[in-house]
């Protein structure tokens, strides 16, 4: 996603209207992974519409979250059915905040004793001072880092009646439930036709994410595990931990992973030795043209890798073999990279896909484009605790990435690929629109 500067709309213009997606993911972002909070500071900053009608929707869901929880220094943790303690919750009502220069309606909880309304101590406090609005709106509008956010919401929620640690405890145990969830979803309806393998590495802590593609083309966060991609037990705890889950290991899948020796070790223990796997040409290309100083060569070998891919297999390998041939006298180790699991960079070709399928099946950047994402939201944290830590805020980022999954490119050509597996024709409809 390309950052965009927010303009400040003039007198004469007329603010644009939040889409109704967007106000949806602010409010689950909100409600159900509180810690997510700051991937939604980047939503704020790129979204195209007018800042004040963006904040009011982020300001509201916010705004919101800090009253249940000034509730629950008051009452306690709410529990349906429940009337223990001389405060009890008593549902929600309507209520009116300042915001800046406006006033804003959220929905409160209501609390109540033997004889009368208590008071919730953080929605008066935000009644009677507009600079604790202004305070909301200017955290969510400049995008604090997480050195400074750890220390402005837990000021902000001390300053209207919140214990400090509720807010931070709060979030954490939000994007744990998160993460568990995640790694909870069941997977057999859903009919995989491949599975993209690759690793991403946050504060020096390897994470290993899969996504995977069903007959219709839409994608899927499968799972995450802790541990890089060239070690082969986590790949293979990673693939058990799929099938435990309902992933069907009887049935053709191919898989598309960074070139990892590891993963590929991994696969084969798993699904057996004739599992299909297509190595990313994109990260093949990078590893050859590494080990080529010079400029002219590594742009010569560039153009023959590229051409030699739109090739059949047959052809294609030979292509690629005659320039090993031709690198091996002065870049021996260019020569052996380019050799090396060669077959398994063609495996969409002697699958005999059509080209615009070829060209999403051959590399990795279907999972690289939601680790873009965490990289965006992973950024922010200067200090990671542990492996746990980074694995949640990691999460995060995939879940957040999740919500705007779109179909794969050449989704109406799939049924070839469940037809060249040995599946059920699952041809879907050429008018559904892909990515």
């Amino acid at each position: 996603m390309k950052h965009r500067k927010a303009k400040k709309s003039s007198h004469q213009s007329n603010p644009k209207v939040l889409a109704r997606q967007d106000r949806q993911a602010l409010a689950a972002c909100f409600a159900d992974q509180g810690q997510v909070l700051l991937p939604l500071l980047e939503l704020v900053q790129d979204a195209q519409a007018s800042i004040d009608e963006l904040m009011s929707e982020a300001a509201r869901t916010f705004v919101e979250q800090l009253l249940v929880l000034s509730a629950q220094e008051v009452a306690g943790q709410k529990h349906p059915g429940k009337h223990e303690g001389p405060v009890r919750w008593h549902g929600t009502q309507p209520g009116r905040i300042t915001l800046a220069e406006r006033r804003l309606a959220v929905q409160r909880p209501r609390l109540r004793n033997a004889r009368s309304e208590v008071k919730i101590p953080a929605y008066e406090r935000l009644r009677a001072e507009t600079r604790l609005g202004n305070r909301i709106r200017d955290i969510l509008v400049t995008g604090v880092s997480t050195r400074h956010y750890a220390k402005v919401l837990p000021e902000m929620a001390g300053s209207i009646g919140i214990k400090k640690s509720s807010v931070s405890h709060r979030f954490i145990k939000a994007s744990q439930k998160a993460l568990e969830n995640l790694m909870q979803r069941r997977l057999e309806d859903l009919d995989l036709l491949a599975i993209y393998l690759d690793g991403i590495v946050v504060d020096r802590h390897h994470i290993l994410a899969a996504v995977g593609v069903d007959s219709e083309g839409q994608k899927h966060l499968l799972g995450l595990a802790q541990g890089a991609s060239e070690n082969a037990q986590v790949a293979k705890d990673l693939l058990q931990d799929l099938i435990q889950r309902g992933l069907n290991r009887k049935v053709a899948t191919l898989f598309i992973i960074d070139g990892s020796k590891a993963l590929r070790s991994a696969i084969e223990e798993v699904f057996g030795e004739k599992a299909p796997v297509q190595r990313c040409r994109t990260h093949k290309v990078r590893n050859v043209l590494d080990r080529i100083p010079d400029k002219t060569v590594k742009a010569q070998t560039k153009a023959v890798m590229h051409a030699a891919y739109q090739l059949s297999e047959k052809d294609g390998m030979a292509r690629m073999k005659q320039q090993a041939q031709w690198l091996n006298t002065d870049y021996p180790d260019a020569a052996a990279s380019l050799l090396e699991g060669l077959e398994e960079t063609f495996t969409v070709n002697r699958l005999q896909l059509t080209p615009s399928l070829m060209r999403c099946l051959c590399t990795t950047n279907v999972i690289e484009n939601p680790n873009g994402a965490v990289r965006r939201v992973t950024h922010r944290v200067s200090h990671y605790r542990d492996a746990a830590m980074a694995l949640r805020w990691t999460a995060t980022g995939f879940l957040e990435a999740e919500k705007s999954f779109r179909k794969i490119q050449g989704v109406k050509d799939l049924w070839e690929l469940a037809t060249a597996l040995g599946r059920n024709d699952t041809r879907v409809d050429a008018t559904q629109k892909a990515a």
